[in-house]
């Protein structure tokens, strides 16, 4: 392939990256999508002023496995069935609520403030060998017998979950 078609694929292919990367915006960098509530109608049917939500709903994303392992001394690999890890967010909230005023006036405002927050996780795996070993030269090459060994992988979770409430004047 001359130079010249190899700079030019290379800048159609960083073109297509980048378009990519901006259709995919700020949900994929959170791993959330924003969800609007509407909730103006309400307002204007009721004649008062209502709460204003929104959502975040998670986007989960799994990685690859890490493939087996083979390790001296054992028939099958370290990981039998490799645990899977997952990307996402914990679903977020944000509602803002107006009080009215005990006296005078005009309404203030309560609200909460949940962000979704980053998750990491690794699902469940399996570790198993078999009850023989590997060819052995002091037995003529036939295996020997040993204790089976069946092993479960742990889950894993983390995540750091935040919350603000808070008051004030205005709605």
């Amino acid at each position: 392939m001359k130079p010249t078609t190899r700079g030019t694929l290379a800048a159609v292919v960083a073109g297509a990256a980048a378009a990519v990367g901006t259709a995919a915006g700020p949900a994929a960098a959170t791993g959330s999508v924003p969800v609007p509530v509407p909730l103006q109608g309400a307002s204007a049917a009721l004649g008062m002023p209502m709460p204003e939500a929104g959502l975040e709903v998670p986007l989960l994303t799994s990685g690859a496995p890490e493939g087996p392992r083979y390790v001296t001394g054992r028939l099958l690999p370290e990981r039998t069935i490799p645990q899977v890890p997952l990307r996402g967010a914990l679903p977020g909230a944000h509602v803002r609520a107006p009080l009215p005023r005990l006296v005078g006036s005009g309404y203030d405002h309560v609200g909460a403030d949940l962000p979704a927050s980053g998750l990491r996780a690794l699902s469940p795996g399996v570790t198993a060998d078999a009850p023989l070993t590997g060819p052995d030269p002091q037995h003529f090459g036939l295996p020997a017998l040993k204790q089976p060994e069946l092993g479960i992988l742990a889950p894993v979770l983390q995540t750091v979950a935040d919350a603000d409430l808070g008051s004030g004047p205005g709605r």
